[in-house]
């Protein structure tokens, strides 16, 4: 009895927000991104990019690519990190904005693990 005790209390403790804990953090934006569609753009950043349309959401991830690769090529490693987050972020709320969702990412990138870069490119070409 103690031991689902124990099990039960673990198990609620993985939970929060009804998210998994040990879901990737990527997951749960992705999640909290996807919730903003149709929220209040006065209110709620991912809201405003979604009410200005995929085109302004891809040119906002091109801004945050291009300075994470600025403070890549400085050598800015906490600079590199942030700019990181930011473009990740702005993937993310792209991806929600077309309809990828993370599964399928995470499904391709698994399918290309193993494969050298250059027999994967060599594929793609194939197609």
């Amino acid at each position: 009895m103690a031991k689902n005790k124990k099990a039960k209390k673990a198990q609620k403790k993985k939970r929060q927000n009804g998210l998994a804990t040990d879901e990737h953090v990527l997951d749960r934006l992705y999640l909290v991104i996807d919730s903003r569609k149709g929220a209040d753009p006065d209110t709620s950043y991912t809201a405003r990019l979604f009410s200005r349309g995929r085109q302004q959401i891809a040119k906002k991830l091109g801004e945050e690519a291009v300075e994470a690769l600025i403070e890549g090529i400085r050598g800015d490693r906490g600079k590199l990190v942030g700019e990181s987050a930011d473009m990740l972020y702005h993937l993310l709320t792209l991806w929600a904005a077309t309809g990828v969702k993370p599964k399928a990412v995470w499904s391709e990138l698994a399918r290309r693990e193993g494969l050298s870069g250059i027999a994967e490119k060599a594929s793609r070409s194939q197609k």
